[in-house]
């Protein structure tokens, strides 16, 4: 049932330390690691959670540890109290007591390395509250051991120890603070601090820095507008805020059903869920509600608005379980969602989009997709993960193929920019379609610049980030609607 060290013999007089896993140790809950992890090993296993739960949460507990194993290698540790408990060792027994399963339990301390002992949930016994506390009194006595923890949970424990140690607490927990009488004093406190409850980690969780995208949704508005359209802006408007709720769902997904991969990743194991800042469950509780108020607002646009939304919402759920694991197939997935976006704005404002401007995104976009594959696999280049991108299938001899594939792909965007601008239709909109003429060139630089930079690894992940924030792109793009402008209204 142990998890032994030999660090301290049995000389150590001190009374043991007990400490806390889920939420404690770790900056995480593993019972919803486990259920993340059953969801991913099988998207119908998680319909058998309220059927196990009936039997108990011992049971269920039971049942996803019999399917799953964690990665405890990569799971967030709380890293200063574990610089702590390394000291605490040579003093005193340092036992783990969590209402994990005890399989779980097991695999932390034994990648952990510093605990004596394991006391976990096993049989129909959630060892969990006043649980976990009857099990300690009885073990240890009253007054007979010090805990760390950091739920309201552990408040039954708290007032059977001898020193409570209250580690990062819970919202909940920091208003109840005043019913822990045996606290520690601040000066022998385990050194981990006790944050206050912020909402960054929570907007970095949604990912606002990609809301930029959802400007597609203005395309078709600006590509067909009048002063007698001006009242188009606000449906337009409406529609970007139910792309950004819709999209944050989907990063939302893609964090959850990436997380084991995300914590192997140079640079997104600092993302909340991977670094374990925001709670699983906290995220998971958050996308019914994004859900919900986009397409609330959707059906008040209109019915085909909210229509095109739901193939954006199955498409991403497509490219996140299975699309973005078959090479190529993902970028395609990826240029299609931005073209849904312009879609959605036709939609929105009750317009056909032109022909010409699809293939146009089409093009444009899978050359941007590519890129973005060809910067996360050249970014990994010199890592352990070297090769290869985590959750994907790409090797580092894709390298070139992805280089050529999206060149070809931009310079396609190019030629359709150019057979549009020769084409009859172009002067109902124009009256002096040459001087479009001039947008083919700033393009074509744009899409070489693209490539050149990826190739020097100026591109951090994702290429339409990059575009909005680089001071070369945004010119282009003013010169852009500059010239659209003035081929239209020049006398």
């Amino acid at each position: 049932m142990g998890t032994p060290n030999d660090a301290g013999g049995d000389d150590r007089r001190e009374l043991p330390l007990v400490v806390d896993m889920d939420g404690t140790l770790l900056g995480t809950d593993s019972l919803f690691e486990g259920v993340v992890h059953l969801w991913k090993l099988d998207p119908r296993l998680p319909l058998l959670l309220p059927f196990w739960l009936l039997r108990g949460k011992a049971a269920l507990k039971r049942e996803i540890a019999d399917r799953v194993s964690l990665d405890v290698a990569n799971l967030p540790y709380n890293q200063r109290l574990l610089a702590r408990l390394q000291e605490e060792r040579h003093r005193r027994r340092l036992i783990l007591c969590t209402a994990a399963d005890h399989r779980f339990a097991d695999a932390v301390a034994t990648h952990v390395g510093v605990f004596d002992d394991v006391i976990a949930t096993r049989d129909d016994v959630n060892l969990k509250s006043v649980a976990k506390s009857r099990a300690l009194v009885e073990r240890y006595g009253v007054g007979g051991f010090d805990y760390a923890g950091n739920d309201t949970a552990d408040l039954s424990v708290f007032a059977q120890a001898r020193h409570a140690v209250v580690v990062t607490p819970t919202f909940a927990l920091r208003r109840r603070l005043r019913e822990v009488t045996n606290a520690e004093p601040l000066d022998a406190q385990l050194p981990t601090a006790s944050q206050d409850w912020s909402l960054q980690p929570y907007l970095r969780l949604l990912r606002p820095h990609q809301w930029v995208k959802n400007v597609l949704v203005f395309v078709p508005l600006l590509a067909t507008i009048r002063m007698e359209h001006l009242g188009l802006i606000v449906p337009a408007l409406l529609a970007m805020v139910c792309f950004c709720l819709i999209a944050s769902t989907g990063y939302l997904l893609n964090d959850l059903f990436d997380l084991a991969a995300d914590r192997r990743h140079p640079r997104k194991r600092v993302r909340p869920l991977a670094a374990g800042t925001v709670p699983l469950h906290h995220a998971i509780g958050m996308i019914p509600i994004l859900l919900a108020t986009g397409f609330l607002i959707a059906f008040q646009i209109s019915a085909l608005f909210a229509g095109v939304l739901f193939v954006y919402l199955i498409s991403t759920g497509a490219y996140t379980f299975w699309l973005k694991r078959v090479p190529l197939l993902d970028t395609l997935v990826l240029a299609g969602l931005y073209t849904l976006r312009i879609l959605a704005g036709a939609a929105a404002i009750m317009v056909v989009p032109s022909v010409w401007l699809l293939s146009f995104s089409m093009f444009f976009f899978l050359s941007l997709a590519l890129a973005k594959r060809h910067s996360e696999l050249i970014e990994l280049q010199g890592t352990e993960q070297a090769g290869t991108i985590p959750g994907r299938e790409y090797q580092a001899g894709d390298l070139s193929t992805l280089i050529s594939q999206g060149s070809a792909s931009g310079y396609s965007a190019v030629l359709v920019l150019a057979l549009y601008i020769d084409s009859s239709g172009v002067r109902e909109h124009y009256r002096h379609p040459e001087v479009i003429w001039l947008i083919c060139p700033l393009v074509l630089y744009w899409i070489n610049k693209l490539w050149l930079n990826s190739a020097r690894r100026q591109i951090n992940d994702d290429p339409v980030i990059w575009a909005f924030s680089n001071r070369v792109s945004r010119g282009i793009a003013l010169s852009s609607v500059v010239l659209l402008l003035l081929a239209r209204w020049l006398p």
